[in-house]
């Protein structure tokens, strides 16, 4: 197969997208599985307790600012730029949300709720390939629990996930998946599928795999995107998570790890076997001092931000953990596709608003 990193972005097809609805089975099969991935998403979290939260889509307080605020004091930020609009008569600018975590935050002030969640459209101000969209969807949780439990509940979401697709979408997946595959598949709801892996241990991973020197620098510039992703997947035979990246290259609300050195965040991606990163994760800052010191590095500005720095003077307030699931790009490993819009009904990229 040819390198999908050179995929272009196919407008054209998107254009004759409502003909292509009409014409087969693909679309209606992808109609099936995203169904019972919503119904099987609110089924796995009601059994936790947790609370469906209604947000906002239009703020000020976004939860990935380095690209915007701090992008001066830390150029190597894996932040991504917001997408902006004017918002009546307010002087400054408005956001459209990129992540639903900060709010799913605030919502755990409310007495006697301990585990959140929301199903929403998030928003990128980045060009497309084949696995960003310009919008796409998160699943995202939030919970007054450990990282390693926050994990193991991402995991078991996957899990649960793939299991309900394989009992009652059968003939949805046939259209995309051969039998062996399918097989394979079901592995997949096994933690003991998993390899977890250190950055740090990545990185050396990809040395001996394949010489270049890039990776002997604890960086995440240069050294782990796309191609390196997939490639763990390959090295190690399957799924993949990575932890404990380093602490001024992944957002600011991160925890960081008591006394590692280099300073490394509390957090964990999990890549899906031969394709990307489907879930991120993390412990949140919990208190005050540290929150206000990181927002400084980060530049954030005050009166955008307070909302957030209040929560940590909240009597009871208690470190929360957290994860966000890319529902496009989980689809797109799970059916195999070799580009993200090709399981899309009506994708958005920078190049087009059609159909």
């Amino acid at each position: 197969m040819e390198d999908v990193r050179k995929l272009e972005v196919p407008v054209a097809e998107f254009q004759r997208r409502v003909q292509d609805l009409a014409d087969g089975e693909t679309f209606a099969s992808i109609a099936r599985i995203n169904h019972r991935i919503f119904s099987t998403v609110h089924s796995y979290f009601s059994g936790r307790g947790a609370l469906f939260t209604l947000l906002p889509l239009v703020t000020r307080m976004i939860s990935s600012p380095g690209a915007v605020h701090g992008k001066e004091a830390i150029s190597y930020t894996t932040d991504t730029c917001p997408i902006t609009l004017s918002w009546f008569d307010l002087s400054n600018p408005a956001f459209l949300s990129e992540s639903s975590q900060i709010y799913l935050e605030l919502a755990l002030a409310q007495p006697g709720v301990d585990e959140v969640y929301s199903v929403y459209n998030s928003f990128r101000l980045e060009e497309s390939d084949f696995s960003h969209l310009s919008e796409f969807h998160h699943v995202e949780f939030e919970g007054r629990i450990s990282q390693q439990d926050n994990l193991d509940c991402a995991i078991g979401l996957v899990a649960r996930i793939v299991g309900d697709l394989l009992e009652y979408e059968e003939e949805a997946l046939a259209h995309f998946l051969p039998a062996d595959r399918m097989a394979e598949l079901a592995a997949l709801t096994s933690p003991s599928a998993y390899t977890h892996l250190t950055f740090r241990e990545a990185l050396d991973l990809l040395l001996e795999d394949t010489g270049e020197d890039r990776f002997r620098r604890f960086t995440m510039e240069g050294t782990f995107g796309s191609w390196e992703e997939i490639r763990l997947t390959w090295i190690c035979g399957g799924p993949v998570t990575v932890s404990r990246f380093p602490l001024l290259e992944v957002p600011f609300y991160h925890a960081e790890v008591p006394g590692s050195d280099p300073k490394v965040a509390h957090n964990t991606d999990l890549i899906w076997p031969g394709y990307r990163e489907v879930v991120g994760s993390g412990e949140r800052i919990g208190g005050r001092d540290e929150l206000a010191a990181k927002a400084e590095i980060f530049q954030l500005p005050p009166d955008d931000y307070a909302p957030y720095l209040q929560t940590r003077d909240l009597d009871g307030w208690r470190r929360s953990s957290g994860f966000g699931l890319g529902w496009e790009r989980l689809l797109q490993g799970l059916l195999e596709m070799p580009a993200i819009w090709d399981v899309c009904h009506f994708p958005r990229t920078h190049l087009t608003l059609k159909p």
